[in-house]
């Protein structure tokens, strides 16, 4: 079993929660001392950082949430000064004020520490050469994975997102054996090798390392089939520190969190209740190392469950299920929540469709209505009407059964559905609410 560092990935779950508690303890006193906005957090619901004295306790502290960061923008959540801080990445800002995150010293060389897990974990070594087909600038994901790569000693080709073509010619002539990108991009990439004649096998590709958005298992075995590799799911988050908060090992059966980094939580997003392991609801991070921008129970919004049984790997951290949608992606129709990635799921399922599709949500009077548009293979799409309608009236019955909705099921063109080198856009609300 590959491990980057062995005795913090197995420590003894008495040590590892021993080592959690006095680093939430040295954060929530640092917050408090440092950060104005979270001592008047603190002070109206009358918390001191004397009364966290236990893992447990951790409930008594305050939730922080996006719209934490957006008002106290661009530095005021900071717990150092700026003259020690090395690093600000930001996010877009397309919903209003873009969130900004920082990094010490330490936390640039802790955040490299993570992803040296995380890649190894997914069978990278020194020997490997990774395409880190993630966006640099900004984006946390580009430099997170990078720095990572050259902490175990990998050769890295920083190509960052687009130029597919070039992308894949750097691929054959560097010899590419890890891939790191979206999974939406990834199968973009297949299309394009395919045009351009080139098969897996001339490629010396041997796992891929996808994340920043939801995907289905369907569309990891998708991922594999078509690239012929090991696809592994990674997770992070800006604002917690980026890329590797969690990776999956091996054995594929849920992601392990960084627990001597990271608290992690459960919640049911609507009464903010804490739930019990193996129930599903809202991941909640605490950050008990980072120094720049510590964060209390921040309210991720992805949908997961966690789990603390052993795993056949050895690795004693926290696994979380695999994150198939967020609270604020979901769509609600008609009263039933649904998320893309049961659309993908269904979809994936049924042959002669391309794991390409876009959800368009409107309202006719009073009435929502959820169309699923699916691209189709080009020699489906020139089969004779008959054939389609019958693709379509499947899609429509097997969607409905998943969902529990009525759907309207519109079949396209090959390539039709806008493609995107970062993270994919699966939903168009044009209702006014």
């Amino acid at each position: 079993m590959n491990y980057w560092d062995q005795e913090k990935e197995c420590m003894p779950r008495e040590e590892l929660e021993k080592l959690q508690l006095r680093r939430l303890k040295e954060t929530v006193y640092r917050v408090y001392a440092f950060v104005p906005a979270y001592k008047e957090k603190m002070d109206d619901i009358g918390i001191k950082p004397d009364d966290i004295n236990s893992l447990e306790d951790i409930k008594k502290l305050p939730f922080t949430t996006k719209q934490d960061l957006r008002n106290n923008y661009p530095f005021g959540l900071f717990a150092l000064p700026m003259s020690e801080v090395v690093r600000i990445h930001s996010s877009s800002g397309t919903t209003g004020k873009p969130t900004v995150v920082g990094y010490s010293k330490k936390d640039i060389d802790t955040w490299a520490e993570l992803m040296a897990r995380a890649l190894v974990s997914a069978g990278a070594s020194k020997h490997s050469v990774i395409q880190n087909s993630y966006g640099y600038g900004l984006f946390t994901g580009g430099l997170g994975i990078h720095y990572g790569a050259e902490k175990i000693g990998a050769s890295v080709i920083p190509t960052s997102g687009g130029n597919t073509k070039r992308q894949i010619m750097l691929m054959q002539d560097f010899g590419s054996t890890v891939l790191t990108c979206t999974p939406s991009y990834a199968l973009f990439m297949y299309e394009v090798m395919d045009e351009m004649g080139i098969k897996p096998s001339d490629l010396k590709l041997k796992s891929g390392v996808f994340g920043a958005e939801p995907w289905s298992e369907n569309m990891r075995r998708e991922i594999e089939n078509k690239l012929e590799i090991d696809a592994f799911d990674i997770y992070g988050l800006s604002e917690i520190i980026g890329p590797g908060v969690a990776i999956e090992c091996p054995f594929k059966k849920g992601l392990h969190i960084a627990e001597d980094h990271f608290i992690a939580e459960i919640i049911d997003p609507i009464t903010e209740e804490v739930l019990e392991d193996g129930q599903h609801g809202e991941l909640v991070i605490t950050s008990v190392t980072k120094e720049a921008l510590p964060l209390l129970r921040y309210r991720t919004r992805d949908l997961t469950s966690l789990n603390r049984i052993a795993c056949d790997c050895g690795r004693t951290h926290v696994r979380m299920q695999k994150v198939l949608g967020r609270s604020d992606d979901m769509v609600i129709i008609r009263g039933v929540n649904v998320f893309p990635s049961m659309v993908e799921s269904v979809l994936l399922n049924i042959p002669g469709v391309e794991p390409h599709y876009l959800l368009v949500v409107d309202r006719k009077g009073n009435l929502d209505q959820l169309e699923v548009q699916v691209e189709v293979s080009e020699q489906i799409f020139s089969d004779e009407v008959k054939k389609l309608e019958e693709l379509g009236a499947l899609i429509n019955k097997e969607l409905e059964s998943a969902l529990g909705v009525a759907t309207r099921v519109r079949l396209v063109e090959p390539k039709s559905i806008e493609r995107s080198e970062g993270k994919a856009k699966r939903v168009i609300d044009k209702r006014n609410i």
